[in-house]
């Protein structure tokens, strides 16, 4: 990856971090939220933070359920992800032009907007917008790098 290592313990992450994989933890199977999703939720930030925090530490968490905003799988682990969507019956579309080619999310079906277990959050409070509303700006949920930086 970027060659910055990877934390030892919960102390030695950033404060969003920490709040940005704590949120991840609380996607409940089967569901997903966008890196926007995320981002709202937390208040802060935007979506290319919450891919970043991903990138770097997100292999300890269910990462898979923090998706892009067009519903494509995260590229370079397509494979283990449509695996963990399977086995979890993460609502997905098949691709236009046959078998072959790799599902998307069936964001409409799949999205999580923290009803259940957003108390876990901390303050009970639900997320800002998170889920059913039309999707943020063209390149919201874009990624800018690879997770997990150390696969599950």
């Amino acid at each position: 990856m970027s060659g910055e290592s990877t934390p030892e313990g919960p102390g030695d992450l950033p404060e969003y971090a920490e709040r940005v994989l704590a949120t991840a933890e609380l996607i409940p199977p089967g569901r997903v939220m966008t890196y926007g999703d995320v981002a709202e939720w937390l208040g802060e930030a935007g979506p290319r933070q919450v891919g970043r925090v991903m990138a770097l530490y997100g292999g300890a968490v269910p990462w898979w359920r923090v998706v892009r905003a067009d519903g494509a799988l995260l590229p370079g682990h397509e494979r283990r992800a449509l695996d963990h969507y399977r086995a979890e019956g993460t609502p997905l579309r098949q691709p236009r032009g046959g078998s072959g080619r790799t599902p998307r999310i069936d964001l409409a079906a799949a999205r999580w907007d923290g009803g259940t277990g957003a108390a876990a959050a901390g303050d009970g409070a639900a997320p800002r917008g998170a889920g059913g509303g039309a999707e943020r700006g063209a390149g919201a949920g874009d990624h800018i790098g690879q997770h997990p930086s150390s696969g599950p």
